[in-house]
């Protein structure tokens, strides 16, 4: 199966539309680095504007806040709502790609299983998932923390700010990444299982995102009866739990916090744990439909 695995992802990477992705990801970050360089205080004025009534900060503190741990928070919050598409160009032609080329029934007289089949082709939608992710790491943390140093983490909440110590934030990013892995990883076993159901890989990969920008925009509404009914089952209420892992717990009345932790970690790992059975259900799904699939026609 590895060497299946190498030749799924060779037959991936050899395409050029591979590489738009990985060039739409470098373009996003490199502007949104380049507009914070040349005018990051008007940015940082922006964001204390809501809390200057309430709070007083000084120039000393706003320009320490302006560094290249708050620079990732801020590409990430607008880049991992558009990487599901990026996700799904990949996942949804796995399948369809391969019949719409008329390729799929001579890839079947290998001898291996559908299953096996399905595992490898899945296997290499998730490698590029992966390589997507890390190439944005490299890029928005760490090229941030080249480009405007490191600094305290301050991250604004709706009741007022909290302010993360440098020691204390590169692990938090790296959780986020790793939860974002799997948020991304739902979205192409989505598209993968659509893919199995079309011939032509436009259909799931449209399909896909209808599905996530649907989701999505009930995900975020805040209607009462959609709040017990809807929200809790959506894949897309969980994907943005990432940010629970930049929330520390406070030790006392006065906001003391505790370095290392995470104010509603359950809460995070439940999510989790959905976005993992979410990516069991679509897959094994994608498998049951597939070796039912009468490829003669």
């Amino acid at each position: 199966m590895l060497k299946l695995l190498k030749i799924e992802l060779f037959k991936i990477f050899k395409r050029p539309r591979t590489y738009i992705a990985f060039g739409a990801i470098a373009a996003i970050v490199f502007l949104i680095q380049v507009a914070l360089k040349f005018d990051g205080k008007s940015y940082v004025d922006l964001l204390m504007s809501n809390l200057s009534g309430s709070f007083e900060f000084s120039d000393d503190f706003k320009g320490k806040l302006l560094n290249g741990y708050l620079i990732c928070f801020v590409i990430l919050n607008t880049l991992l709502i558009q990487m599901p598409l990026l996700v799904a160009l990949i996942a949804g032609d796995s399948i369809a790609g391969e019949a719409n080329m008329g390729t799929l029934r001579l890839s079947l007289t290998k001898p291996v299983s559908r299953t096996e089949y399905m595992l490898v082709k899945f296997a290499a939608s998730v490698v590029y998932t992966l390589a997507l992710l890390v190439w944005m790491a490299v890029l928005a943390l760490f090229g941030s923390m080249l480009l405007f140093g490191t600094n305290d983490l301050v991250v604004l909440r709706s009741e007022g700010i909290e302010q993360m110590k440098s020691f204390d934030v590169l692990w938090r990013y790296f959780a986020a990444f790793g939860y974002a892995a799997v948020a991304l990883t739902t979205v192409s076993a989505l598209a993968f299982l659509l893919s199995v159901f079309a011939e032509n890989s436009i259909g799931p990969i449209i399909a896909t995102m209808s599905i996530v920008i649907v989701f999505t925009i009930l995900s975020e509404m805040n209607i009462p009866i959609y709040d017990t009914t809807v929200k809790p089952y959506l894949f897309t209420s969980h994907m943005v739990a990432w940010k629970g892992f930049f929330s520390y717990v406070k030790a006392d009345a006065e906001g003391t916090t505790i370095n290392g932790s995470i104010e509603n970690l359950p809460a995070v790992l439940k999510s989790l744990g959905i976005l993992v059975a979410y990516i069991i259900l679509f897959f094994s799904t994608a498998v049951w439909v597939f070796r039912k699939k009468d490829i003669l026609t």
